[in-house]
């Protein structure tokens, strides 16, 4: 017969498994990008905060994305950097710091679809209504969008975890290389129905109106290019919406590729480091995409690093 442990606070986790002629080299890779991730995203916070010139609605918006990718790499990764140090054996995590782990894990995936769409939205107007831009996408707005794309993500979350939550637990291995509301609530010998249907219905409304919200913005940026005729309107709609486009479907092609992986318990060595690499590339790429692609990015760089006169000594 099995034996339960019921509740107990301290649970062990499963981690990633590989050779012991790996571990240096998978922790270096991870540390190196959490580096680059840390320096990356903060210096474009702090750039956008202290160039005037960006403080445009696009750019204020876009500063959600890096302390998104902040936020979400500083809960998990550093966590396992330590563990992947560890034998198997003595992984072990906290049952509240797992929650909190998991809650900033979908957090992060949820925030970066709401981010996204608020995003997709200044887009449309900036090409769609350029006359009426500034009136519309005004601090108000701004604001607005941004607590509304926050505040949308912490309550979907925060239900799914509190579902969760409310769980008795009779098992204590976490099959997971870090706590998500998946690993949490298997972790219980109740029922947990209801937590697969919010989790499904989750999934789907999210998928569905960000999915949804790209595609009838674009289509309608799209129309509005072709109809105008306008080479001064197409280059500014390329330059922006090409660079909104590909940070977005880097981020829903990674989250599918791990949905999927959930789907076939023989490739869970590949759905764990999959789940991994969902936070580390959307955070190391979507920088270097902005940095690359916007003038005014680059400009502001340019600025910031031009080499200044030096003053004689004498």
């Amino acid at each position: 017969m099995e034996n339960y442990t019921y509740n107990s606070v301290m649970l062990q986790l499963e981690g990633l498994q590989f050779s012991k002629y790996s571990v240096y080299p998978v922790f270096l890779f991870l540390f190196f990008s959490y580096i680059f991730i840390m320096f990356m995203n903060v210096g474009i916070v702090v750039l956008v905060f202290i160039d005037k010139s960006l403080h445009q609605p696009m750019y204020l918006l876009f500063c959600n994305l890096p302390v998104n990718d902040l936020i979400g790499n500083s809960i998990m990764v550093p966590r396992l950097l330590v563990d992947i140090l560890q034998p198997p054996s003595e992984r072990f995590i906290s049952y509240y710091e797992c929650v909190v782990q998991a809650f900033s894990t979908h957090m992060f995936g949820t925030a970066s679809h709401t981010v996204l769409m608020i995003m997709a939205f200044d887009r449309y107007v900036a090409i769609c209504n350029p006359l009426r831009y500034g009136a519309i996408m005004s601090n108000k707005m701004v604001m607005k969008l941004t607590v509304s794309a926050w505040g949308v993500a912490f309550l979907l979350v925060g239900i799914l975890l509190g579902l969760t939550i409310r769980l008795n637990r009779c098992r204590t291995l976490i099959t997971n290389p870090y706590c998500d509301n998946a690993s949490l609530f298997k972790l219980s010998c109740e029922s947990v129905v209801i937590n697969n249907i919010y989790g499904l219905t989750f999934t789907v409304v999210l998928f569905t109106a960000s999915i949804g919200s790209m595609v009838i913005t674009y289509t309608k940026i799209t129309v509005v290019c072709v109809t105008s005729k306008s080479k001064s309107l197409n280059s500014k709609a390329l330059k922006t919406c090409s660079t909104h486009l590909v940070v977005y479907l880097i981020m829903l092609i990674t989250g599918f590729i791990v949905i999927t992986l959930h789907r076939f318990p023989q490739y869970s060595d590949y759905r764990k480091f999959s789940a991994i690499l969902f936070h580390i590339i959307p955070g190391s790429m979507n920088p270097i995409i902005y940095g690359v692609q916007s003038a005014e990015i680059c400009k502001s760089l340019s600025k910031l690093f031009r080499s200044k006169p030096v003053m004689p000594l004498f």
